[in-house]
């Protein structure tokens, strides 16, 4: 131990020393988060909005209330005739054109239903889903209240849905945590497997092969500061994320960085077998991109939901480390799991963790070949 504890001092030393790699790997995931947390969201407000009313009654008047009130949609103009909605569309000063008809007053006050046209942008399928969606709310609320015996006791059934652990459906609740992630992953793999290339490059490994150190006292050395980075990101994303976004963290931290460590035994073991594997740091820097994060990114739900994707490619989101890491922490941070739940996570963790360091180690060898 006090071999390796020589190796691990070194290797802080040399860290401390590269005046790029410290930075990027502390100020690197910092900067990530802040960008794509604000860019990550894919709530839609404020949606511009033209507006026909041929009606003009105080009915009328009181469902663009509602639309306007609701915070969805602003309104970007009237206009006297539907015919004239379509330039707006085109040049895009609007996505939404709401087309109330003439006698929708009279007919909603006589219990009829009255007639009201949506005509949206399909251009931007997202925005248009969304906005569509939040109109048949406001339209069906609307109708509900101007119905004959609104306010009495009515028959039937009466559904009040609840909405658990994101009750607002705050999207960036969604995806700020799944960027801790992601950030953890840049940070801890890349950097460590041109870190050990460039020491290749430099010449230096030869130090460490004429020296009586065992290939596991050298990759123990070499980890152990990534690992000190690793937790040290987590502790600054983490504190971003709760104070700067919002998002709440229900969960024990303790168990969130002790799970965190299982993870970045797999980043940081993937990323060693990638620097024993090649001899420069342009092809670590491809290797760790190209055949492990991208896969690793579109394979994981993160960006695109696995219950969407065929039955051969949800088998193999099962070999995706990130996948089990993304569901600890957003169970940890959203609905406050424990170990009783998020213990298959950890296993899976584990395992994936010593397959990738033990691959590494094997691939690993004191001599430059």
């Amino acid at each position: 131990m006090g071999t390796l504890l020589h190796v691990i001092v070194k290797e802080l030393i040399q860290l401390r020393q590269d005046r790029r790699l410290l930075p990027a790997m502390i100020v690197g995931p910092v900067v990530q988060l802040l960008a794509l947390g604000y860019a990550a969201n894919s709530d839609v407000t404020g949606i511009p909005m033209v507006l026909v009313d041929q009606d003009r009654s105080s009915a009328s008047r009181a469902l663009v209330d509602r639309f306007l009130s609701s915070g969805s949609f602003v309104l970007a103009g009237t206009e006297p005739v539907p015919a004239l909605v379509e330039r707006w569309l085109v040049e895009g000063s609007a996505q939404v054109a709401l087309v109330v008809a003439p006698g929708f007053g009279e007919r909603t006050a006589a219990g009829r239903p009255g007639a009201v046209q949506l005509l949206v942008d399909g251009s931007d399928a997202s925005s248009a889903v969304v906005g569509m969606g939040y109109a048949s709310r406001i339209l069906s609320a609307a109708a509900a209240d101007m119905a004959p015996g609104a306010g009495r006791e009515r028959p039937g059934v009466e559904v009040e849905p609840r909405v658990w652990y994101n009750p607002d459906l705050r999207s960036r609740w969604y995806y700020v945590p799944a960027i801790l992630a992601l950030t953890l992953m840049l940070t801890t793999m890349i950097l460590p497997s041109m870190a050990v290339v460039r020491e290749k490059e430099a010449g230096t490994m030869e130090q460490l092969i004429v020296t009586p150190l065992k290939p596991w006292q050298v990759i123990a050395g070499k980890l152990f500061p990534f690992v000190l980075v690793g937790l040290l990101d987590l502790l600054l994303v983490s504190g971003l994320v709760v104070f700067l976004f919002g998002v709440p963290l229900r969960g024990s931290f303790v168990l969130l960085a002790a799970l965190t460590l299982l993870f970045l035994s797999t980043t940081l073991g993937l990323g060693l077998l990638v620097s024993a594997m090649v001899r420069t740091q342009q092809q670590a820097m491809v290797a760790s991109t190209f055949l492990l994060m991208v896969p690793m990114l579109y394979l994981s739900g993160l960006i695109f939901p696995i219950e969407n994707m065929p039955a051969p490619i949800q088998l193999a989101t099962h070999a995706i480390p990130l996948r089990y890491y993304s569901n600890v922490i957003r169970g940890i941070f959203l609905k406050g799991s424990g170990l009783e739940v998020l213990w298959p996570e950890a296993l899976f963790l584990a395992g994936f963790g010593a397959a990738a360091l033990g691959m590494a180690a094997l691939r690993f060898r004191k001599r430059l070949d």
